[in-house]
């Protein structure tokens, strides 16, 4: 089910997720909104109900859409360009989705926390904040003060704030005085995330230089092995972080994509549990991580 729906929320936490992730961007009247991107037409839509809304590129943009108008449109898992789906083994339903707004989120995770007797924590991620301001938005005081008004403030609140904008995260801990747990995400520079220059992050030196702003790292699964002729190797990034006192966390976790050298999900967790010893992991299947945690 699409990751950003109220429904797919509740699903994950029944499956035992210990936190819940968001992605956070803004619409054209200031509101913060959960999605998975700065982009609507892979997800919603939109393209129908607004046709013609789209920018040059040919894409259609949150920032372009008020909140009245992003809560006409409808969620479906998401699509390639050619309109295929990412994942066509998931949801195929024909039931009717729609987009929360960032307190909307919060709110639901209270209440599921209530449901299942436990507390689970968030995740949100700062979507694009250099983009967002020149596109003429600061996004990231008004993402702070939905956290506080919330309940979210302190460092042993279950939360994590991530972002991959180094620099937006060393503003949001000097600048903004949050005292929350950060994580700061590492990429490729190839994928055009941020300005951030993942190859100096991922440095000891750069892990280092992180751990006097962040508790932890966010980096991509295949940055933590390589695959050799007698399977995957650990790459020592783990390790290292460690030796800095980060927390590490890798992206994302699928049954039904897989990175290269694991036969299976089951293979994929071991690896990462017993020989990288991560500290947790983004999964889109809570409840066969769980499971793997459990052996």
């Amino acid at each position: 089910m699409p990751e950003h729906t109220l429904e797919a929320k509740a699903l994950a936490a029944s499956m035992g997720a210990d936190y819940l992730e968001q992605d956070v961007v803004a619409t054209s009247d200031g509101e913060l909104v959960v999605l998975h991107d700065i982009h609507l037409d892979r997800v919603t839509n939109v393209a129908e109900i607004f046709a013609g809304r789209c920018r040059d590129d040919g894409r259609y943009y949150v920032r372009d859409f008020s909140l009245h108008e992003i809560r006409q449109l409808t969620v479906h898992e998401r699509q390639n360009a050619d309109g295929s789906n990412v994942y066509p083994g998931r949801y195929q339903g024909t039931e009717k989705f729609r987009v929360l707004s960032f307190s909307e989120e919060l709110e639901l995770v209270a209440t599921l926390s209530e449901k299942h007797g436990r507390l689970i924590g968030v995740y949100p991620e700062i979507k694009s904040p250099k983009w967002h301001k020149e596109d003429g938005f600061d996004m990231t005081p008004s993402f702070l003060s939905i956290l506080n008004e919330h309940g979210y403030g302190a460092h042993g609140d279950p939360i994590y704030v991530q972002c991959f904008d180094a620099d937006e995260l060393v503003r949001v801990r000097n600048d903004l005085g949050c005292e929350m747990k950060l994580i700061q995400l590492i990429g490729e520079n190839s994928w055009g995330e941020s300005d951030t220059d993942y190859n100096d992050l991922k440095s000891e030196q750069g892990l280092s230089k992180l751990a006097k702003i962040v508790d932890g790292v966010g980096p991509w699964i295949e940055q933590l092995y390589s695959v050799t002729g007698v399977g995957p190797s650990d790459s020592g990034f783990v390790e290292i972080a460690h030796e800095n006192g980060l927390a590490v966390h890798p992206y994302t976790f699928r049954q039904d994509d897989l990175p290269p050298g694991f036969a299976d999900f089951n293979e994929l967790m071991a690896f990462a549990i017993c020989e990288l010893s991560i500290d947790g992991v983004f999964t889109d299947y809570p409840d066969l991580a769980k499971l793997a945690i459990s052996r």
